[in-house]
This record gives structure tokens, sequence and C-alpha cells, in this order.
């Protein structure tokens, strides 16, 4: 029975990781103005409720459970901190306790309240992360960390960067919020627009990381991609003359619609070419036209709203031989305008093949190769290696794709980079 219950209970919690980690975080930041306490708290909960519940049962409502776990943990935490004791008066949380055993204080709020009741104050801590005092880097760094719920590990993936160096990186943001007494919650409207793109950017990544971890076993998390649709999802709500919020939801959409067609039974990854597109959700694909419809012919439109178009003509063609390569390109150049980077002139290399023939497209490819970003981004070398085996080169096409190998990604990926080089030896 204390197995079965445990077994119930990591499947709560499992649940709980999906939906609620990041509200009940960002609430718990929002309360006591501190991103390591909160974290802490929330963290010594979760252990609380591993301990307890398979005995207790599962609660009612356990992200409330949690939520007063946390919080009546955390007011614990700074009474055994001078330093954080002195706030206790600014926040106004001590007359906040109510008697007794704290257990008995969580069953007691979970009888009250639902996950509803809890205030959303995601977007709030977005904005806090999003503060101009911090780098730019630190500021996705502290959201993919703390709102997308990234361990520091993948966050230093997604950044091609060391785990130590992430690290520090983190510490350095969370001790400029402490130190410069940047404000939790939301901004005003000025300061929403100002933070926008940043806000913006971080969200897109978190849906980068869910559709091509950086690390891992899995070919892409579902958590992940859905949690940044909700985020967009709220980005709208908050903000919607936004034409960027619209179009960085479009593109969420129409990319996520291919996501289970992108994998086979047996984990490997399929390509776009090869891909059964009856699979692809067609309601994500509806919404996500709809919206870059209209946001595309809107003065604000930028990088988010011309990848959406992009991703739209993708979602258009009946199949892969019907694809508009000639209109994609024109718009990869349009984003190139907007967005030179590496990884734009690499997506605009591998369409011009398309558009031309692979000779074309290899050398657009190698006129990057000096690139020091892209020679650690394997999408590029796997973009070679495929090239190269058009071009009826399969030599060149197996280092490259030993190259690939040696760079970062996820495990599936790499698996499949293995059965192309067998393939190709065989």
């Amino acid at each position: 029975m204390i197995d079965s219950e445990s077994a119930a209970t990591a499947r709560a919690l499992t649940v709980f990781g999906e939906e609620d980690h990041g509200r009940l975080l960002a609430a718990l930041a929002a309360r006591f103005h501190d991103l390591d306490l909160a974290e802490e708290a929330l963290q010594e909960a979760l252990l609380r409720a591993v301990e307890t519940w398979p005995d207790s049962g599962i609660p009612r409502q356990p992200a409330a459970w949690l939520m007063s776990a946390a919080k009546n943990r955390a007011i614990d935490l700074i009474r055994l901190d001078a330093t954080r004791t002195r706030n206790l008066a600014r926040l106004r949380i001590e007359d906040e306790l109510r008697p007794g055993d704290h257990q008995d204080h969580a069953t007691q709020l979970d009888e009250d309240i639902g996950i509803a009741e809890i205030p959303d104050e995601r977007l709030g801590l977005f904005f806090t992360c999003s503060h101009p005092t911090l780098k730019e880097e630190e500021q996705t760094a502290l959201i993919l960390r703390f709102l997308a719920g990234l361990s520091t590990v993948e966050v230093a993936a997604a950044f091609l960067t060391e785990t130590t160096t992430m690290q520090q990186r983190i510490v350095r943001a969370k001790k400029r919020i402490a130190v410069t007494g940047i404000p939790f919650g939301r901004p005003g409207n000025e300061q929403v627009r100002e933070r926008m793109p940043g806000v913006l950017r971080a969200v897109y990544l978190i849906f980068a990381q869910g559709f091509t971890p950086a690390t891992g076993a899995s070919r892409h998390r579902v958590d992940l991609q859905d949690e940044a649709v909700r985020l967009a999802r709220l980005l709208v709500t908050l903000a919607p003359r936004d034409t960027e919020a619209r179009g960085l939801l479009a593109l969420l959409l129409l990319t996520r619609s291919r996501a289970e067609a992108r994998t086979s039974a047996a984990g490997k990854p399929i390509p776009l070419a090869e891909q059964d597109r009856r699979v692809w959700d067609s309601r994500d694909i509806a919404e996500g036209l709809a919206l870059t419809r209209a946001a595309a012919g809107e003065d604000g439109a930028g990088i988010y709203t011309v990848q959406a178009a992009i991703a739209a003509l993708h979602a258009e063609a009946s199949a892969f031989a019907d694809t508009d390569w000639v209109q994609i390109l024109v718009l990869y150049r349009m984003l190139y305008d907007l967005d030179p980077t590496p990884v734009v002139a690499l997506n605009q290399a591998v369409v011009i093949g398309k558009v031309s023939d692979p000779e074309a497209g290899l050398a657009a490819l190698e006129a990057l190769a000096e690139d020091r970003w892209l020679l650690r981004h394997r999408p590029f070398h796997i973009a070679r290696a495929i090239t190269l085996e058009e071009c009826g080169r399969p030599g060149e096409a197996e280092e490259a794709y030993r190259a690939a190998l040696a760079c970062p990604g996820n495990d599936a990926e790499s698996e499949y980079l293995e059965s192309q080089l067998n393939d190709l030896g065989s």
C-alpha cells in the first residue's frame, strides 16, 4: 500500500511540476521579494510532500497545500536569518501566521482555497527578471531558471556555456536584484513596453528548449512547450495591442503543431521532409494562421511575426514538395535584416539550397564555416552533412556528422546521428 501511495504521490508531484511549479514559485518570490528564499522554501515543501503524502494521503488541493507549506517554511527561514528578519515588518507577513502546527495550517488552507485563488505572479516575475539594470544574458538566464524551471545545467546548455559559468551568472543576477532593490511585481504600461522584447525572447527560448532540448534523453519536452504557449497567451492578455506578442504566440502554436510528427514510435527523429502532415495539430495551425495573418499586416511586425509567417508557409503546404521556398527565402532575408544572427544565416543558407540546388546551399553553408558559435552548434553540422550527401560527397558528410556528434545535444538526436553514420559506412 505504501508503495502505491508513494507512486501516487510521485504522479501528483509530476503533474504539479508541469502545471503549477512556476506559478507557485512566482507567487512566493513576489510575496517575499527573494528568489533564493522562494526556491528553497518550495523545494522543502516538495520534500515534505514526498515524506508525508504517502501516509496522510494526497490533499484535495495539492498546489494549495504546497503553497501553504512553502510559505510557512519561508517564514521559518526568515526568522533564522537576522538580515531577512528585518524584512518581516515591511512585508507584513508576521501576522499572517495562524496558531498551531504548520501541517495543520497546510491542511486547513487545503480545504479553504484552490490553485485558482493563488495569485498568478508569473508575469510580474518575468518583468522583474527583465529589469534594465540586469544584463540581457542575466535576464534570460533568470527567466529560464526560475520561470521555466530549467536546471542550471539545462540553462548552461541552452547558452552553449559551462555550467559553472552559468551558475556564477545567475548568482550575480540575483545579487544585483537584491542590492539594487529591483521591485517585484508588474510594472506600469511604459515599463511593460520597454521590457517586452526581453520577455518575449525568454518565452521563445523556453519553447526552443522544449522543442529541441540541448541535453537529456528526450527529443522534445512537451511540458516546456506548453508552458511557453501559456506564458505567451498571458503576454497577449497583458498587452493585446503588442504585435510581436501575438506574432510570438502564432509562431509557437504553428511550431508546436508539428511536435507529434517529429518523432517515431521508437523515439527516432523524423526530418521535416519525411513527416506525416496528417499528424500535425489542426487546431494549433488554425489559431496560428489567424494570428499570423493579423499580425503580419501591422506596423509593429518584427522578428517573431516574420518567423510566424515562415512557419505559416510550412503549415499551408500540403506536402514538403509543395513548400513555397522562394517566399520563405524572401522572409529569411527580411528576418536577417531585423536579426542578423548566425542561426538566421544558417537557416537562410539551407533555404538557398532548396531554392537553387544543393551545391548553392553548400556554398552558402561554407561561407559560415568560420563562425565560432556555429562550429559549436549541432544543427550547422547536420545541415552540412545532409547537403554534402545531396552533393554526392559521402566521405565529407561522414566527417560533418561526426562533428555534429561532438557538439552538445539531446540523446535522441545523437542516436539519429549515429544511425546516419552507420548508413554511410554500410
